[in-house]
């Protein structure tokens, strides 16, 4: 089993409600009410700014250039077309401009920030591509489905593109490639760490899956 799939093992109680979430299922098929929206749409947008960063330093700190580029590829996507798409459902769902750039932030989205920023200050890569694996293993569990369905291409016509969007961010062969690439660089990093390494990886992968966890809760709430 590969290292990325024992990690998930460990918290797989947590993965399973997280990647099987209410908020998630509403979101996929439209019926997730618009408050919600806005509420999760403007905490999750916060996070951009620190998975920049986390993003930046697991560049730097990268064994080798083919752990880079992908990665590098990726931050640039999050920067343009994920960027784009947070500041078009903003506008088209009303979201204040304080809230947009400094909404009092849900307890889920402080600890997450913590914890990228902990990961990102520890200097450890294993640690950092703990946490961006689980950031995007978790979208990509429980988008992909949903894209995969049969009866996807005719329900993605009739949702607004705020939901529908959002399913396609996360979904498909690109951002598949995106999650093979963080497991593959997780399975290395921790096949190559000692004892206490692997453990320390372990606590941050299930931190970040318990946040969010939590995150889906508080946004669902």
């Amino acid at each position: 089993m590969r290292p990325s799939e024992q990690l998930k093992q460990t918290c797989i109680d947590d993965w399973l409600k997280a990647t099987n979430h209410p908020f998630c299922t509403e979101l996929a098929d439209g019926t997730l009410s618009l408050d919600k929206m806005r509420v999760y749409l403007a905490q999750d947008y916060t996070f951009i700014d620190n998975f920049v960063r986390l993003a930046a330093s697991a560049i730097h700190h990268a064994p080798s250039l083919p752990g880079r580029l992908p990665l590098a590829h990726f931050l640039g996507n999050i920067a343009g077309p994920e960027n784009t798409y947070f500041q078009r459902s903003f506008d088209i769902l009303s979201v204040a401009d304080s809230k947009r750039t400094a909404p009092k932030l849900l307890t889920p989205t402080s600890d997450f920030q913590a914890l990228m920023l902990k990961a990102a200050n520890s200097g450890e890569y294993g640690n950092m591509v703990a946490v961006l694996c689980v950031a995007e293993w978790v979208y990509l569990s429980w988008a992909q489905p949903v894209f995969e369905r049969t009866d996807y291409a005719k329900l993605i016509k009739t949702l607004p593109f705020y939901f529908g969007e959002w399913v396609n961010l996360h979904s498909g062969e690109y951002f598949e490639s995106v999650v093979e690439h963080l497991r593959t660089q997780l399975d290395i990093a921790f096949n190559n760490a000692d004892v206490q390494q692997q453990q320390t990886m372990q606590g941050y992968f299930q931190q970040a899956v318990l946040l969010e966890k939590q995150f889906f809760d508080a946004c669902y709430q």
